[in-house]
């Protein structure tokens, strides 16, 4: 006979996010002995608005919260224990009541570059077609390559393949991060340097969230958080909620911590048609992490208001 589940963790239905949950819940079967019964933790599968809204950019729909709106209610209801996201898909500001305590060890943050006429960006040819939901890509390639088309591109990791391989676009950029999961890193035709493409504020890292109020679950996820992550993403959401960033501007950001108890970190917000970018860089400790963000942050905001 089967018994209720300790942990219900709830998670988008895409394949990465499946990726992702099931990694957090082998993660979590290893660190809590209570976990490790197969019928321990439960998966439920929460479809989100941003999954069943397609036809238009985010931008234009509300923003990255609607990936994480109805796992939130989810969550708020008791429906479900913990939840795992693609933390770049995560609003600055959570809801009332539901706290983020753990991050799991980041990947790499970086935007692999997709096509198959061409190994990079710079080799497209002029007028090359490149496919993107992310206004932060498009910005970017802009700037970069002002001669190249953008054209939205939204659907989970597979769809947009089979768009790249039907000849809808030229090209197209995903996180590397997410191939990787999907163990799927060999469609990359090459891999773009944070210089050329600088990644979304916490792109690579899963971010788990649970009730506020719910001490069993915070203390099963302290055990497998990953502090470097939450100290390099803290730095990063913090730029961004300055900026009040959401998927309506064109913000990348990216920390890094050297070991040794410092950290640099990179921002950078583009106008939409790439015309211009505005950036500014910190280093210092480690421990000042969110306060180097804000002030990064503050920088880039001054510079691009006074436009």
């Amino acid at each position: 006979m089967s018994q209720t589940p300790l942990l219900t963790i709830g998670t988008r239905g895409s394949p990465l996010a499946l990726a992702q949950t099931h990694a957090v819940a082998a993660a979590l079967r290893a660190a809590v002995p209570e976990l490790g019964p197969d019928d321990a933790i439960a998966v439920e599968v929460i479809k989100t608005s941003g999954d069943k809204i397609l036809d238009r950019p985010l931008a234009e729909a509300g923003g990255k919260g609607l990936f994480t709106k109805e796992i939130d209610e989810a969550m708020l209801d008791r429906r479900i224990d913990i939840a795992v996201h693609s933390m770049k898909d995560v609003p600055t500001w959570l809801p009332e009541g539901i706290d983020l305590p753990c991050m799991m060890r980041r990947e790499d943050p970086r935007d692999a570059f997709l096509s198959n006429v061409a190994k990079s960006l710079d080799d497209l040819p002029p007028g090359a077609v490149v496919g993107t939901a992310s206004l932060r890509r498009g910005a970017f390639v802009l700037a970069r390559r002002p001669d190249l088309k953008i054209v939205s591109f939204r659907g989970n990791v597979q769809s947009r393949l089979a768009k790249l391989d039907d000849g809808v676009v030229d090209a197209t950029l995903l996180a590397l991060a997410g191939l990787r999961r999907l163990d799927m890193a060999d469609r990359a035709a090459g891999i773009l340097s944070v210089e050329e493409m600088l990644p979304a504020v916490a792109q690579g890292a899963i971010g788990i969230t649970c009730r506020s109020d719910d001490a069993r679950a915070q203390g099963w996820l302290a055990r497998i958080n990953h502090v470097a992550t939450t100290i390099a993403v803290a730095c990063e959401r913090a730029f961004l909620r300055v900026l009040d960033g959401s998927c309506r501007t064109p913000i990348g950001g990216l920390a890094t911590l050297d070991g040794e108890g410092g950290l640099s970190f990179i921002g950078r917000l583009a106008r939409t048609d790439g015309s211009a970018i505005f950036e500014a860089r910190r280093s210092g400790s480690a421990a000042d992490a969110e306060a180097l963000g804000l002030d990064a942050g503050n920088e880039v905001k001054a510079a691009a208001s006074g436009t």
